[in-house]
């Protein structure tokens, strides 16, 4: 039976570059049949409408059937998985409260939709930013499913985060385990490699005894990846595409799939957590994933003075965010 997936943003760049990586088998497996739903907002119809043809004429075989609409009620009907790109991007001179409450518009609706259309065991990714509240509003709105069914996308940074580790230290991205993303994903987050493990010299180390230079640790590399967004922005003239869709994938498939004995970042519902960071946000933490789709976070690691004032900074922006949020939905 065909799995029923959502890309929303699916006429945009990202979208564009996910696409094919969905449909070939990449993200939910090299067997299973997929019918693809790609929601993009009425004037972008004409382009979405190329896309199709393009996912008609790559002949892939897992590929049952392609349905492009602007319409939420078609577009949320009995999903099993949810990927939402689409959101407003921030325009020269909006204010921050500006653009949560026009996105805050959007999740709503979406959420919405989920909740009266959606199968109630659909995993939702949510990409647009401010992603992490993004995602509390889109929870918010859908109450009838699970809360540990939403997620905000930070793998992104985590796979920014182990390639900076892995060119550091001239080891392949595969070597390099358990760095971790905390927080929001934005230029607060805090990229964590204390617990990342690196296979070096035939043994695994940790990363902190295998770089050798804490200095680069706890500046260079925390900022860099906290910027790198910024950085792309600035060479290409256009936000990260390629990388982002790849993230999602990765996202996705870990969730659908499990980690074993891996660590992954992802923002989730952060109720009942063990650090310390306040309830009722979408926050991101280390977790496993079980066979079963559910996830856990990953406990008892030592945080210190210096990781604490971090993860505090980004929990406090993100009290912040959900606050104008809130307001925004009241209004």
């Amino acid at each position: 039976m065909a799995l029923k997936v959502l890309i929303t943003g699916a006429a945009g760049q990202i979208a564009y570059s996910l696409l094919y990586s969905v449909a070939k088998g990449d993200v939910f497996g090299k067997e299973q049949a997929l019918s693809l739903v790609l929601l993009d907002i009425p004037p972008m119809m004409g382009v979405l409408e190329g896309v199709v043809m393009e996912l008609q004429d790559c002949a892939l075989p897992l590929l049952t059937e392609v349905v492009a609409t602007s319409d939420e009620a078609v577009a949320f009907a009995d999903i099993d998985a949810a990927m939402l790109v689409g959101a407003m991007p921030r325009r020269e001179g909006m204010e921050r409260k500006d653009l949560l409450a026009a996105n805050v518009k959007i999740f709503k609706s979406q959420g919405a939709a989920l909740d009266k259309y959606a199968k109630k065991s659909v995993k939702v990714v949510i990409v647009g930013n401010p992603a992490n509240t993004n995602a509390l509003i889109c929870k918010k709105y859908a109450p009838s499913i699970p809360a540990s069914n939403f997620s905000a996308l930070t793998r992104l940074d985590q796979n920014r985060a182990q390639a900076q580790l892995a060119g550091k230290l001239g080891v392949a991205v595969e070597a390099v385990k358990n760095v971790v993303i905390w927080g929001n994903h934005s230029s607060t987050q805090y990229p964590d490699a204390k617990h990342a493990t690196a296979d070096v010299s035939g043994g695994t180390k940790g990363v902190y005894e295998a770089v050798q230079d804490d200095n680069w640790l706890n500046n260079e590399f925390i900022s860099s990846v906290q910027q790198r967004g910024a950085a792309v922005i600035k060479a290409r003239k256009l936000s990260s595409a390629m990388s982002a869709a790849k993230a999602i994938g990765d996202h996705m498939r870990d969730w659908w799939f499990g980690t074993q004995s891996r660590w992954v970042s992802m923002g989730i519902i952060s109720d009942g957590n063990t650090y310390g960071i306040p309830e009722g946000l979408i926050f991101s933490f280390p977790l496993t994933i079980g066979e079963d789709r559910s996830w856990k976070i990953v406990d008892g690691l030592d945080i210190s003075d210096f990781a604490r004032e971090k993860l505090e900074k980004t929990a406090k922006e993100l009290v912040e965010e959900r606050d104008m949020a809130l307001a925004a939905c009241s209004d």
